[in-house]
């Protein structure tokens, strides 16, 4: 009962002063909700991005050009452009004798173009790869077929469409033997590829693929590669392929001993711990961002405490003389403050998570495989840090209460 009586006194007090109490509790509301946010979708873009990479495959390796540290992004992925890695890397790699655990490997390059058939035109992105591209990422064609080893190199002006994007330009006319036009080329339309989603972050079905050489000589005049990716034949065997293809890279490239890697190599497990640990500190960075809210919540229940304490100092007198200890009135008050944050706490747990729900509903309708993550974690940590606030903000207002003399108090008017 001794409990309970503080929290009826807050009550009562929140409820004579419903609406400067309803601003009050706002800023709390909107600290609270703003952290579930954040966090619930944080939490989901960060497993979203973490399926992607998963979903290439466990027994893939990335080659990217430029340097980079072990645990940190290569300079490829930061938007720099490095010219480093070319075909005849991916053909060293493919030698039994260089790297003998490789199966097969894929080299890519993209691009960006106009694509028109008859009266259908739109942008589209476009792959140009390796005739490998198919067994290296498990893709099946559900339609004709994929272009050759042959076309890989002869500016074959062959083309493979996404199931969605042969669906837009054809509709329901077979695409097979169409011809088409990628910026000013004409392609022939060789294959379409079975449904796949999307798949390192790119949606595969609205992809165009075209032969390697086309693209870079044709299309974009380079002669370099944006990435490769090659095959294990086990996933226990990556860390030695890894080190493989290194040292094939390092010699292709003409490194010494003692200058830097112009090539950065990822298995997909680093490269899910590469992106855990970036994804992780832009989470708990936005997050702190959010959270900021929260102390500007709290200043406002500091000065609701203090109008209070003002309003209340014949009540506080009162008390002092029938028997009250400073402990008692210190305690009334920071009670009041911390049922105030609470109270602002639960709504904002429920509001935030409202929102994450909406989002979530809103972002897979979109056609992304996006989950509703509400941390059990986030939750008891939000309400734990509104009772903190409740409690720091809440100290001063109380302490002055019970410095007020009682024979003082009781002369106020």
């Amino acid at each position: 009962m001794k409990l309970l009586s503080p929290i009826k006194i807050s009550y009562k007090n929140l409820m004579a002063a419903k609406f400067r109490s309803f601003l009050t509790i706002l800023g709390i509301i909107i600290g609270i909700a703003s952290v579930i946010i954040v966090m619930s979708i944080g939490a989901s873009a960060q497993k979203l991005v973490l399926d992607q990479v998963s979903g290439i495959g466990s027994n893939l390796i990335g080659i990217l050009p430029g340097a980079s540290e072990e645990d940190g992004p290569p300079a490829s992925a930061l938007g720099i452009v490095t010219t480093t890695l070319k075909y005849k890397d991916l053909q060293a790699i493919l030698q039994k004798k260089n790297v003998p655990n490789v199966v097969n490997a894929a080299g890519y390059v993209s691009g960006i173009g106009t694509l028109k058939y008859k009266n259908f035109s739109a942008d589209a992105s476009y792959q140009g790869v390796t005739a490998s591209f198919t067994d290296v990422e498990n893709v099946k064609v559900s339609q004709g077929r994929f272009f050759s080893k042959e076309e890989e190199t002869s500016l074959a002006r062959s083309m493979v469409l996404g199931s969605d994007r042969a669906q837009e330009i054809f509709a329901d006319q077979d695409p097979i033997g169409k011809v088409v036009t990628l910026g000013s080329t004409n392609f022939t339309v060789v294959g379409v590829l079975e449904k796949r989603g999307s798949v390192a972050f790119s949606n595969s079905d609205n992809m165009v693929y075209i032969p390697l050489f086309t693209a870079q000589k044709i299309l974009l005049a380079i002669d370099y590669l944006n990435f490769a990716r090659a095959k294990v034949d086990s996933s226990e065997n990556l860390g030695r392929t890894v080190s493989d293809i290194k040292m094939t890279l390092r010699e292709s490239h003409g490194i010494t001993t003692g200058e830097e890697d112009d090539f950065s190599v990822r298995d997909a497990a680093q490269a899910i711990s590469v992106l855990t640990n970036v994804t992780n500190v832009l989470k708990f960075f936005l997050a702190g961002i959010a959270a900021i809210s929260l102390v500007v919540g709290g200043v406002g229940i500091m000065n609701i405490m203090l109008i209070s304490v003002n309003q209340r100092i014949k009540e506080v007198g009162l008390r002092k003389a029938v028997g009250a200890r400073n402990f008692h009135i210190i305690m009334q008050f920071l009670s009041e403050s911390v049922f105030i944050t609470v109270v602002g706490g639960v709504i904002g747990i429920i509001f935030g998570s409202a929102v994450s729900l909406l989002a979530a509903i809103i972002i897979s309708a979109l056609g992304y495989e996006w989950d509703f993550i509400i941390s059990p974690l986030s939750i008891v940590v939000a309400t734990g840090v509104a009772a903190a606030i409740g409690m720091i903000f809440g100290v001063y207002p109380a302490k002055k209460a019970a410095k007020i003399s009682p024979m003082e108090a009781l002369r106020y008017e």
